[in-house]
């Protein structure tokens, strides 16, 4: 007993290192995009790149990796991704102008598959009373002073150490489904998603009724549309579309997608408006009476209680989760997301507002996250825990880009009287709002998730299908 405990919180932290490193580079990179722009001499275009690029590739690759670490083994998986973003890492620390970082982000986001291997190494690992609050610890997880490099340095030698661990440590799955790459699906699916990301991060710069936006739409509708019929008559699909359409993978993807819409643009949002007026002109500068004047640094700071109430508030959704339904513990995060959003719109002129409601929008997001992440792997064969968890996780990217660009939009159309684009106060105001409404609508929806009610006659069928593959 104590050797099957010592194992389960030996393999416990080594996926939290993993997860705390990887989602380290992807919150501190936000705050640095001004630093990246002033350092590399580009625009804000294409420094946008350096988080588009990235969400562009993990959106595909996700998924691919996910079903390959179902066929294969997750653990082999959960190493090839780590090593590729260790690449990744070390290569945009040593970038030498905006085009070789947005590449070697491209292929970080090829890597970006670690939290859905995790997922799917806990639900073949633990117990099942242990998995909850396992997924939960997982889900929760320098620029001024040091050069913006050392984000990626640090972050390189993170992953360096996760990497190690894991392929010493984690045991090979023994849970898989082994079976043909569907190439096909993944192409048409890699196809119809960047063409839809492509086109909703570039609507606003290159016009939203323009050719160049309308075709991608367009070519996304129909590649979107063949990838589903294509999984539909294929014998062994990269994601089977039944499954997508159980009630409660279904009810889970649709909260994914308005929780990344909230979550991904209020934590673009926060350190824009907390740096202003920071860099502008004196001129401008006396224009501006809202914000903090906060350097980088400091705007990465006004994160950090997000990132502290993560730690503890997965684990704690995870315990909720045991008790009841995890569908509670998902519309309860989404409330309090929406709670810190509104008190964003509404209440943003001291400091300690602002770090409050970046509190509340942790211990939101850690209860939506690990109960998104529960309600998956409880929904689905273990076979397939990793291509359904890294579905939920597209779900939230494109949310999350939607998000961003609805936020980028109003700021855009709401600038400081006299300047030269300098978003306005209402702007930021608006943005809040529409985010507080967003998450209050994924709760809503989250109500209806349905968790599984297997009869005992069909526990023994999977059962038994489970010892047999």
């Amino acid at each position: 007993m104590a050797e099957g405990r010592q194992h389960y919180n030996v393999t416990l932290a080594i996926l939290t290192l993993a997860g705390i490193a990887y989602a380290l580079q992807q919150t501190m990179v936000i705050p640095a995009l001004p630093t990246l722009q002033h350092d590399l001499h580009t625009t804000t275009t294409w420094v946008t790149w350096v988080l588009t690029v990235y969400l562009l590739v993990a959106s595909v690759a996700t998924p691919l990796l996910g079903r390959l670490g179902d066929q294969y083994g997750k653990e082999r998986l959960l190493v090839i991704s780590l090593a590729i973003f260790l690449a990744g890492s070390i290569g945009a620390a040593a970038a030498w102008n905006i085009w070789s970082l947005i590449a070697w982000r491209a292929l970080q986001g090829a890597g970006a598959a670690v939290f859905p291997l995790s997922y799917g190494i806990i639900r073949d690992e633990f117990p099942r009373e242990k998995v909850g609050v396992a997924i939960g610890l997982v889900s929760a997880v320098f620029v001024d002073n040091l050069s913006w490099r050392w984000l990626f340095v640090v972050g390189a030698a993170n992953i360096a150490a996760a990497l190690v661990l894991v392929h010493r440590f984690i045991p090979e799955s023994p849970i898989k489904s082994p079976s043909r790459v569907d190439v096909l699906g993944a192409t048409l699916l890699a196809g119809g998603l960047v063409a839809m990301l492509v086109a909703l991060t570039e609507g606003e710069s290159w016009g939203w009724t323009s050719t160049r936006i309308l075709l991608l739409f367009a070519a996304a509708a129909v590649l979107l549309c063949a990838w589903g019929l294509a999984e539909l008559r294929v014998a062994e699909p990269m994601v089977d579309m039944r499954m997508l359409a159980v009630r409660q993978v279904l009810f889970t993807n649709l909260t994914a997608i308005v929780s990344g819409f909230a979550m991904f643009g209020t934590f673009v949002l926060v350190p824009n408006f907390v740096e202003i007026p920071h860099g502008l002109a004196s001129s401008v500068q006396r224009l501006v009476h809202f914000g903090f004047d906060a350097s980088v640094t400091k705007a990465g700071l006004y994160l950090l209680p997000s990132s502290f109430a993560l730690l503890f508030s997965g684990p704690i959704a995870g315990l909720i989760g045991r008790r009841v339904s995890s569908k509670w513990p998902l519309a309860a995060g989404l409330g309090l997301v929406s709670l810190a959003a509104a008190s964003l719109a509404l209440l943003h002129d001291r400091s300690w507002q602002i770090l409050a409601a970046m509190f509340v929008l942790g211990i939101g997001v850690g209860f939506a996250f690990a109960a998104m992440a529960t309600l998956i792997t409880e929904a689905v064969r273990p076979t397939e825990t990793g291509v359904a968890t890294g579905m939920n996780t597209v779900m939230r990217t494109v949310g999350g880009v939607i998000g961003g660009q609805v936020g980028a939009a109003l700021l855009a159309a709401h600038t400081v009287s006299g300047t030269h684009g300098v978003p306005s106060v209402v702007g930021f105001e608006i943005a809040f709002a529409i985010s507080a409404v967003a998450a209050l609508v994924g709760a809503t929806v989250a109500v209806f998730v349905t968790p599984p009610r297997l009869r005992r006659r069909e526990r023994l069928v999977i059962a038994t299908t489970e010892v047999v593959e």
